[in-house]
Order: C-alpha cells, then sequence, then structure tokens
C-alpha cells in the first residue's frame, strides 16, 4: 500500500504539483494529427495537467497549443476565426500567432507597442508517427523528441487511438503492467478477438492462472516479466516494458501486431489512455485495421462526435449478465479495452491505496510506484532529470518467448527487448 501522502504525490499533477512537474520533463502525446487535418481549421480544445489549452493549425501549417483564453477579457479562443497566419479572438478581434504572441488589437495604434506586450502560455506542438507531441515544462530543459518505436514505422504499419477513461492516470497505468488479470478478465477473448486469437501462447495465459513475477530495472523505468508453465520444463515468458512516465507495451501475441499505451493525464480525475498498435516488419491488413476501427483488440467505439467510449459508467457498460454466466465476458463487459476500463473506473476517480492488501503478482505495480516515486523526489529536490527523457530510454520492445527453467528472463530475451530495426518482435 501507499501512505496517503505518497499516493498523493503520484496522482495529483497539475501545475505547481511534484507530479506535474514530472510529467512535464517529457514530451507528451496530446492529440492525433488527424484532429487538426488542414491549415486553418478549426482549433481544438485540449486539457492536459489539469491546464486548459487550445490547439490549433495555422495558415502556413504550423501546429500551436496554447492557453485557451483571450488575454483581453477572458473569452475561449474556440470560438476564434483561423486566418491569415492568426487565430483572432470574435469579440473585440484581438489576434494572436502559433506561440501565443498578441499581434493586432484593433482598439490600439499600430505604433502604440501595446500587442507586443501581451503574450498567451505557450507550448510546442510537434507532429511525429501520426501524434502531435508537446513538451510543457521550462524552455530551457525540452528534451530531444520521442523515439518509440511507433513513431519511425511506416504510416501502413501502425494504428494509433485515444479514449476517454474516467479515472486518474495511475489506475490505468497500473492496470497496463498487471498481466496476472489477462487469465481472468480476457479469457474469454484471447482465443475469440481476431487481434488475438490463434497465438499458441494464448493457452498457456488459460492453462496457469498462477503466474510468477520477476522485474528488473532498465535505463527508462521496468522491464515486468512474468512466467507461465510450458512445455518440457519451460517456462513461457510474457514481458513488459514500461517506461517512464507512462508508456507500456504489451506482448505480442503470434503474428498480431504488437498492442500498447500511453496513459496522459487530462487532471486528476481523468485521463487520455492512448493505444497504438504497429508490426515491425509489415504492413497491417486490411482485416487488422477494419478490427481496430470496429472496436476490437484493445479499441472501442465511440460515442458519435467524441473520444468517450460507448460503453462507459452511464450505461453501466452495457454489462450483459447472461454473457457473464455463460461465460462468454468473464466480467459480462465486452472488449479488452472496456473490460479493463470498467473495472478500474469502478474504484474512483481516485483510489485510495492505503486501503489496498497487495501479493505477489502486485510486484511490477510495486516496483513501478517505488521507481517514480524516487524519480519525483529527486526532480523535487535535486533537479535531477527523470528515467525515460532520454530517447535512449524509448528504444525498448515487449516480448513473448519460451525459456528454460534456468535461464532469468533479462539474459534469454535480451536481444528481443530492443529495438531492431527490420527485425520482428520476439512472439509465440
Amino acid at each position: 500500500m501507499l501512505r496517503k501522502e505518497q499516493n498523493d504525490l503520484l496522482t495529483q499533477t497539475g501545475p505547481g504539483t511534484p507530479g506535474g512537474a514530472f510529467f512535464r520533463s517529457y514530451w507528451l502525446p496530446a492529440l492525433l494529427a488527424e484532429e487538426l487535418p488542414s491549415n486553418d481549421c478549426p482549433p481544438v480544445r485540449v486539457k492536459l495537467l489539469s491546464e486548459r489549452l487550445l490547439a490549433w493549425r495555422d495558415s502556413q501549417g504550423r501546429y500551436g497549443l496554447m492557453d485557451e483564453f483571450c488575454a483581453h477579457r477572458g473569452v475561449s479562443l474556440w470560438f476564434g476565426r483561423n486566418e491569415e497566419a492568426g487565430l483572432r479572438c470574435p469579440y473585440h478581434g484581438w489576434k494572436y500567432d502559433i506561440t501565443g504572441q498578441c499581434i493586432d488589437v484593433p482598439s490600439e495604434p499600430a505604433d502604440s507597442g501595446y500587442c507586443q506586450r501581451i503574450k498567451l502560455k505557450s507550448y510546442p506542438l510537434i507532429e511525429r508517427g501520426g501524434i502531435l507531441w508537446t513538451y510543457m515544462g521550462p524552455p530551457d530543459k525540452q528534451p530531444p523528441l520521442p523515439e518509440y518505436e511507433i513513431v519511425h514505422v511506416r504510416p501502413q504499419q501502425r494504428f494509433v487511438a485515444k479514449r476517454l477513461q474516467e479515472c486518474n492516470w495511475l489506475q490505468a497505468l497500473e492496470g497496463g503492467i498487471d498481466s496476472s488479470h489477462v487469465s481472468w478478465l480476457h479469457r474469454g477473448e484471447l482465443n475469440t478477438d481476431p487481434l488475438f486469437k490463434g497465438s499458441r501462447g494464448n493457452q498457456y495465459n488459460l492453462n496457469d492462472s498462477r503466474p510468477v513475477f520477476e522485474v528488473v530495472e532498465n535505463p527508462g523505468g521496468l522491464y515486468i516479466g512474468v512466467r507461465r508453465n510450458a512445455e518440457n520444463n519451460n517456462y513461457y515468458w510474457r514481458i513488459t516494458p514500461w517506461v517512464m512516465p507512462s508508456y507500456t507495451m504489451i506482448p505480442p501475441r503470434g503474428n498480431h501486431p504488437v498492442h500498447g499505451h500511453f496513459w496522459v493525464p487530462i487532471d486528476d480525475e481523468n485521463c487520455w489512455a492512448w493505444s497504438f498498435d504497429y508490426h515491425s516488419t509489415r504492413d497491417l491488413t486490411e482485416t487488422e485495421v477494419q478490427a481496430m476501427q470496429d472496436g476490437k483488440g484493445i479499441y472501442v467505439k465511440f460515442v458519435p462526435g467524441s473520444y468517450r467510449p460507448l460503453q462507459n459508467k452511464d450505461n453501466d457498460y452495457l454489462i450483459d449478465r447472461e454473457a457473464q454466466k455463460a461465460g462468454r465476458y468473464y466480467s459480462g463487459v465486452e472488449g479488452i479495452a472496456m473490460q479493463d476500463a470498467s473495472l478500474q473506473e469502478s474504484m474512483g476517480p481516485v483510489v485510495d491505496r492505503t486501503k489496498e492488501n497487495l501479493v505477489s503478482t502486485d510486484n511490477g505495480i510495486i516496483m513501478a510506484r517505488h521507481r517514480m516515486l524516487k524519480a519525483v523526489k529527486a526532480l523535487m529536490d535535486k533537479g535531477t532529470v527523470p528515467p525515460g527523457v532520454d530517447p535512449a530510454h524509448q528504444r525498448v520492445r515487449s516480448a513473448a518467448v519460451i525459456l528454460g527453467p534456468d535461464q532469468p528472463f533479462n539474459e534469454g530475451a535480451r536481444e528481443a527487448l530492443t529495438v531492431r530495426d527490420g527485425v520482428a518482435h520476439a512472439s509465440v
């Protein structure tokens, strides 16, 4: 369990908080590139780390992310007119460029210099791998651009989506690094979901519901190894990398694309669950992409016109008790992503970790909390750059392998856990 002050340290990420400074050390996914599809398109409201922001794309195709509200009298610039390399407030015509600099105040003489003194808070916004990334920390400490493998594969090899999750980011992350629940919560999907079925590893998941966890540190976070019994006294290992602050990659199954997540705080009670699939050596098939668009695998169907899942807490996630009894969905909720999200949201907006009773299969979660607490305190007390900021820390992979009983997974799968261009993920 965590003490209340420790729980607060990791779950509170707004301006001025230690957890907020931690997240502001990294480039974070902010929007899908498709949300700003063309020059002078409508702006998009963005809330990240409890800050209300506005993203937009100017007449030259440059991206901007700045305070949502006009410096004059606080009107939301979401209503603004995007024109001639600037965003103009419709109330009194104040105009801003992508850096947040005011470039026109129509009511004031042009030679007064008044508008040069007005500047909204803004952050860099860059496109990489179909994602618009932002860095919200001190400008003089801006790190190199992200180097996760997903940003380097060709567009035809990847699929990226995001969804609203109505709970604190840490609950979602901890679900992402917990492999033991797969044998229970997702057992109905392993052999039926088109993005999971057919893998030999599925049977090891289903046949052994008492996995053994071994966790080792990597430079950017952890490798969480989970072993189950396989044939001939060997072990089936599923190895999940976690890179600070919130990047996780699910171990692959067969020749399916590999799945992963970024969990990004909107505020202290909501987060963006970013989901991605890619294959390192081939294009995604039309069947795979269609399955992702249809809400299979780690994806969902949406309330029309939003990123809120169609299954949500207002409709009890469309739980089907008959399907639960019949064993089609172990929790009664359809879909891998919503099976996870429904239970994580059921804990409340921010779970009280002082009441937990943890067991050996929670070792990955325990060590992740320990590493984050250490990193947050080092940043707070000494200004130490946290793990995961270095792009080299991001060049990791998940893996599924069969190893002998005397082989430590971090040695037996060493090469498989590093990005190797042109080489497929190690899978079973």
